[in-house]
């Protein structure tokens, strides 16, 4: 069987928007320009006391503050998302003081790497037979103007994406299969999985998400035929087991046979043949002991 991962035709809008730098500068400059101006403030209004002293104090600490102002603290696996009267002017991710425009806003997004685990998707296989699948996913914000731009909340749409993706997964393959050439739940569940991430990857890729992982956490039966179907397992696995015991018990029965006929040590009918081998397959591929019956006559009593 291939294991190759087929392409996944997901038909998810164009992003119109994709992450760029912002124009900052580092802020411990500006702080400092910033407490210079307080400074002078004071002095100048104390210097000059009235007249013009005031008013050039005020304007001085006015200047201050619309540089404060811009100052923007960035974590470690932190961004900040800049805009300027509703436009999209660049992300921020140089961790550190920075300084941008003052007159933007910013939006403070994590970088960092998330989990997320769906609930137990109850669901019909390819076959029809209720199953239960849960998922867990990991991923983080690769591009930011998309994750705040393109979708209205991205964790949400990630949650409802995933458990779109693993619904479609759910019912596109059988639970179990004894048909070798088909791909299981179960049987495959690495290339499952593989496909379970491509298309995970897929969906929420218009947001600027990008999938790291995914694995399936739950896989059963739903309960109301979770006994049915253990009891058909295990009927298949007896017929399996019994196939392999009369396999090996027909093979041990020729064997014996073309060794006494080569040796010559006994010279049997057709007739006493068959009895021999039924016998031996009794005794081989039966699931119970046998009682020996020691027969003291002939071979014909």
């Amino acid at each position: 069987m291939s294991t190759t991962v087929p392409s996944v035709p997901i038909d998810m809008p164009e992003a119109r928007t994709r992450e760029f730098p912002a124009r900052d500068v580092s802020g411990w400059g500006v702080l400092g320009l910033a407490v210079v101006l307080v400074v002078a403030a004071v002095a100048v209004g104390i210097g000059l006391g009235a007249g013009p002293g005031p008013l050039l104090a005020v304007l001085l600490v006015l200047v201050a503050v619309v540089l404060l102002r811009g100052l923007v603290a960035v974590s470690p696996g932190e961004a900040r998302v800049v805009q300027l009267l509703g436009r999209y002017r660049g992300t921020v991710r140089t961790e550190g003081l920075r300084w941008v425009n003052p007159f933007t806003t910013r939006r403070s997004l994590s970088t960092r790497i998330r989990n997320h685990e769906s609930d137990t998707t109850k669901v019909n296989d390819l076959d029809g037979n209720p199953i239960e699948m849960a998922a867990v996913v990991v991923w983080r914000v690769e591009d930011t103007a998309r994750a705040v731009f393109e979708v209205d909340d991205f964790v949400r749409f990630v949650d409802i994406q995933t458990e779109s993706a693993v619904r479609h997964i759910a019912g596109s393959y059988p639970y179990d299969t004894v048909d070798t050439d088909r791909r299981s739940l179960r049987e495959n569940a690495d290339e499952i999985t593989a496909m379970l991430s491509a298309e995970i990857a897929a969906r929420v890729d218009s947001a600027g998400v990008h999938v790291i992982e995914s694995r399936i956490t739950q896989l059963s039966y739903a309960p109301e035929i979770a006994q049915v179907m253990l009891m058909r397992q295990q009927a298949g696995a007896v017929v399996a087991a019994r196939s392999r015991l009369v396999e090996g018990a027909v093979g041990m029965v020729e064997a014996a046979l073309a060794r006494l006929e080569e040796r010559g040590t006994v010279d049997l009918d057709e007739e006493r043949k068959a009895t021999m081998v039924s016998n031996l397959l009794v005794v081989l591929a039966g699931d119970r002991s046998v009682q020996p019956v020691v027969n003291a006559g002939s071979l014909y009593q």
